[in-house]
């Protein structure tokens, strides 16, 4: 179903045409929207995009939790649909965003799919592997267009990484170590369903640690060797509230994801090569390189950030295309934090490919 993917493949416009979707009815202008579930944080930053963007236009919102969801629904001046069926089955809704709880994104997505509803996503887009790809063939199926929120992939800081790592200038990579954290578990910002590992699918590996492992696999590569995770609970909630992940390479290289939900910490991705260093800062957007033997960094320029992820699914709506590199990316995401779950569960190293889905 899914494409493989080169070493330090950078796909942000892979796409596939689909032959089905362009002999049929005219894309709807602008797309009508529904917002389904506000159990995920970015709910309402993502309904506040369907208002921004030009071609799209929020038209209900549905929610499990219905006090929530009227809560929701009036804060947007919006109506409130409590059957998501009725929903789903309604002309004037040609597209959901889908920020549910990870648990409930199969059977919700499942269902837009075949009723023919385009679907953006939170991630993680599934649990298992098993489930990413029934999601995904379900939307293959009915021939709508299927993002998921991987939104760091598309930044500048990282087009500008993968350049360097594709012209060679670092020489063979041997260490990666992405951090990016924040404080909400010992702030009290961060709503307690976020805790729960039957929703959550995890803590914070599986929220906000997604960000630097889909980097750590965009710069060393979606499928390393082994995978190794700590996670601690320092306060005491049932999931980890921050984890290191390790990822060891064929050849020798090593991966270190960061995360965390107790210290709002700068954003950073450090690469040593047998030739030169990388180093980024969130801070000050800034991204440098020293070449080794040397003890002088030199600034790099940043390149733009290419469309956000939601963007680019509103232009495969309008283009009828499939966003090949980012479902492929998806799943290869799924696999790892799934990897890492078992891995700390276990106290033992996993081989990647065995009890990872």
């Amino acid at each position: 179903m899914l494409e493989p993917q080169c070493h330090h493949g950078y796909g942000g416009a892979a796409q596939t045409a689909r032959p089905n979707l362009s002999e049929g009815l005219p894309v709807p202008n602008p797309i009508k929207v529904a917002v389904l579930g506000f159990w995920h944080v970015h709910a309402a930053d993502y309904a506040s995009q369907i208002r921004r963007h030009p071609d799209t236009e929020l038209v209900a919102v549905w929610d499990d939790d219905s006090a929530r969801g009227q809560s929701a629904a009036e804060a947007l001046d919006t109506s409130f649909v409590g059957d998501l069926d009725d929903l789903l089955i309604r002309d004037n809704v040609d597209a959901v965003t889908v920020t549910t709880a990870t648990t409930q994104h199969r059977p919700i997505m499942i269902s837009a799919a075949n009723a023919g509803k385009h679907i953006f996503t939170e991630k993680l887009l599934a649990p298992t592997v098993a489930e990413a790809e029934e999601i995904i063939g379900a939307a293959d199926q009915a021939d709508v267009a299927l993002v998921v929120s991987l939104p760091r992939l598309y930044h500048g800081y990282a087009r500008a990484i993968v350049e360097e790592l594709n012209q060679g200038r670092l020489g063979e990579p041997t260490h990666c170590r992405v951090r990016l954290s924040h404080d909400g578990a010992v702030a009290g910002w961060l709503p307690d369903r976020f805790y729960d590992s039957a929703a959550a699918v995890g803590g914070a590996l599986s929220d906000l640690g997604c960000h630097p492992a889909y980097l750590t696999q965009l710069f060393l590569g979606a499928s390393p060797a082994t995978v190794s995770a700590t996670y601690g609970s320092y306060t005491k909630r049932r999931v980890e509230d921050q984890a290191v992940v390790t990822l060891g390479y064929d050849g020798g290289a090593i991966g270190v994801v960061e995360t965390g939900f107790l210290s709002r910490d700068p954003f950073t991705i450090e690469i040593h090569g047998t030739q030169a260093s990388l180093a980024y800062e969130s801070t000050e957007n800034l991204l440098r390189m020293r070449d080794a033997g040397s003890d002088m960094w030199q600034p790099l320029a940043v390149a733009q950030d290419d469309q956000d992820p939601f963007a680019q699914w509103v232009t495969h709506i309008r283009n009828r295309t499939r966003a090949d590199d980012n479902l492929t990316r998806a799943v290869d995401l799924s696999r790892l934090v799934s990897a890492a779950n078992a891995s700390a569960a276990t106290g033992t190293a996993v081989r990647y490919r065995i009890g990872a889905t």
